[in-house]
Parts: structure tokens; sequence; C-alpha cells
């Protein structure tokens, strides 16, 4: 670990006239060479092995205005940008992070000192597969935008396994392959348990009197998941300013039925793990058959719950009431894809925090905003009623009062 007054910030480098120090590429290299993996040495080093160190250095320097900008974030009376989106198309990071650090010169030097070239370790990064195109592209300007003019802001999607497709020609034809990118790992992310949120699907919903003895609406879900949150930085230029990038995995309660396992049947043991976890699998499953659009719907409810679960959490803890919600939080809808987070929020405020339905519905007009980004006919999902009855029994009921308010 690097001390954090050795640490050059941006603003180092971007006000200095003369080129970097001898010190200051001597520390960057001893920090690249600190993070070589324990089996490998910088003569038998691969470029890949180059890579994830000189990621994992960056990744260090990033951690300390990280840190700072959530704590300048908790103190601010202004409002926090959470912005919700199914794509976020951020391109490779490694050249983007080092050159709003501005440490690409010294980098370079620190590599070049140890017969490294730069470029070339650029490029043994693997684009993350978490977008498609226009929609996961302009997300992953907003954050770095809102970054560079220190506007708090936390984007939330889902953390995809694999992206839509990966594109070989074979005999002149176009043959889409699974991509698969992060079998090699990725040395941005960072795993947080300790925010994990419980998600329900299906079941039934019940009339029961609440802890303040008035009468409300229960959701008993038939199935359950759990969101597991996965954190990237998003350095704004000259590093002063880092955002979080929030993407939940899918994670079963039951690992495994272990029952079902020790009878033989292996398969059906691990039947509801998969179940589960495929929610966060791909990108966009196909929607032709019914089960690739019911995939969709929980897909999309999936990240929109876990991070309206979040960032209530996160408000109560520093403001202790969601009624001054619209007071500090701004939600962006990213296209209709987290559409469901405005019946989801008001399931949450009039449910489990049991506020009045004109009091709670108030909160949610003040805290959404949407920009659909294509013509509307294109854009617009919809669900069979039946589907939405059996995956989300009390959003049925809630936009049902919605349209009829």
């Amino acid at each position: 670990m690097i001390n954090r007054d050795q640490a050059p910030t941006g603003d180092d480098y971007a006000n200095k006239a003369s080129p970097p120090s001898s010190a200051d590429i001597v520390a960057l290299r001893q920090q690249v060479l600190s993070k070589l993996s324990y089996d490998t040495s910088p003569q038998t080093a691969s470029k890949r092995e180059w890579f994830v160190a000189v990621a994992l250095a960056v990744r260090e320097r990033i951690v300390f205005a990280w840190r700072d900008s959530r704590i300048r974030s908790a103190k601010r009376k202004g409002r926090t940008v959470y912005y919700f989106s199914s794509e976020f198309l951020l391109g490779r990071m490694l050249s983007e992070a080092v050159g709003n650090l501005g440490l690409t010169e010294p980098m370079r030097l620190a590599l070049d000192e140890l017969g490294v070239d730069f470029e070339q370790i650029c490029a043994q990064e693997h684009d993350p597969a978490l977008g498609n195109g226009g929609l996961g592209r302009l997300a992953a300007c907003f954050m770095e935008s809102m970054a560079t003019l220190k506007i708090p802001a936390i984007g939330y999607g889902i953390r995809y396994e694999f992206g839509l497709f990966r594109q070989k020609i074979v005999d002149g034809r176009q043959v889409e392959i699974p991509d698969d990118w992060l079998t090699r790992g990725n040395p941005w992310e960072v795993e947080r348990p300790d925010r994990s949120y419980e998600i329900g699907f299906g079941g039934s919903v019940q009339q029961e009197v609440g802890p303040a003895g008035r009468p409300r609406s229960v959701w008993h879900p038939a199935e359950t998941v759990w969101a597991v949150a996965i954190d990237t930085p998003i350095v704004g230029d000259r590093g002063d300013q880092v955002n979080t990038l929030r993407l939940w995995r899918a994670k079963s309660p039951e690992a495994l039925q272990l029952e079902t396992f020790n009878r033989g049947d292996h398969f059906a043991a691990h039947s509801a793990r998969i179940h589960a976890e495929i929610i966060s699998r791909v990108l966009y499953p196909g929607d032709e058959a019914m089960s690739g659009r019911e995939l969709r719907l929980r897909q999309e409810y999936f990240f929109s719950t876990a991070s309206l679960q979040d960032l209530l959490r996160r408000h109560i803890r520093r403001h202790g009431d969601v009624e001054s919600l619209p007071t500090f939080v701004a939600i962006q809808l990213n296209d209709t894809h987290p559409a469901i987070a405005v019946a989801e929020l008001m399931r949450l405020l009039v449910d489990v925090y049991e506020l009045e339905w004109s009091d709670a519905w108030q909160i949610t007009v003040r805290v959404f905003s949407y920009t659909n980004h294509t013509l509307l006919p294109e854009a617009l999902e919809t669900w069979p009623i039946a589907m939405m009855e059996h995956q989300l029994p009390r959003h049925m009921q809630i936009i049902y009062k919605i349209q009829t308010s």
C-alpha cells in the first residue's frame, strides 16, 4: 500500500510545466512491480500479467479519491444522482483512468524502463461487455461527465457475465459466439458482499395490520434471489471526483440442494441456483420465446429494486427518514428498461415504510426523471398482464391504482 501523502493526484501533473520527476517515475515503477503476481517475475511476465499489475497499481491510486468523494457526497446538502441503466458501455478503462489521473506520460516512462510498452499493455484489456451500443455508450459518457463536473453520482445496472455476442467471420459469414469478457478476471471491480439485498418474485399479496396499526398490503414472494453489489470506480478528469458504478450480480440463497444431491440427482440439486443466477448471466436474452421475455422482466425488476433498496438505505442512514428523499435524491431512468422502478418505489414507500399513498406518490414524481433515446414505439417494452401478475403481483395492483388515481 502506498502512502497517501506520496501519491500524486491529477492536478499535480496537470499543473506542472516540467516533465514528471524521476522520483514520480520510480514510485510508479515500484508500485507496478509490487502488483505482479507472486509466481511471476519481470523477466517472465506476460503482457496480460503486466496489464493486471498496471491496472491494480492505478486502482490503488484511485482508492483515496474514491473514498474522499463518498465522504464529500455524504456531507453535502445537494442532491445525488442515481443513474439507472441496463447498459454501461465503458470501453477499455486503463488508458482512460491513467489519462484522467494525469499519469499517461509518467506511466509510459516507468514502463519503458522495464522494457514494457504502455500501449501494448492497454491493448490487453477486454472491453467490459456491459452494453451493446448507443444507449450504453451514452450512460458511460454521462457517468464520466458527472465525475468530471464533480456531481456526486452512482450508476446502477447489472453485472452481466456475458455480453450480447462476439462476432467472428467464418468463410465470409458472421458467426455469433458468447462474449465471455470475465474469463480472465476484471481488476477494476470490487465486490461488496456487505451490500446485498433480497429480491422477490411471484407469490401472493395479503392484507395485514402493520406496526402502526393500519392495514397494509404485504407481498409474500414465492421465490427470492440475492443481489450482490460489485463496484467499479469512474474517474473524472484530473481525478478529483471518483463516482461509483454499482452493478448487481444475482446469487441464489441456496447454493446447493444437498438432500437432492445426496439422492444422486446432481443436476436437479443445482436447479434453484441456476434459475436464480441466470438473471445476471446474459445481456439482453432473446425475447422471441415467452421464457426470454420473462427473463428480461426479471432482470429489469432485479436491478431496479436492488438499486432502490440500496439508495434508500443510504439516504435513511444519512438523513433519518424517507420524506426528505426529493431534497437529496435524483433518479434518472435511462430508457424504458428500469421503468418498473416507479411502481417499486411506491411499493417500498407504502408497504414497507407505511407512507400514505398520496404522500408516497408526491415523493415518487419528484425524484424520478426519464429520458427516451429513440422513437417511443421502438423503445417501449410491453409485458403480458398474466406474466406481470405472476412475477410481480403487488406491482400490478399498484399500476392499476396509479392509472385510476
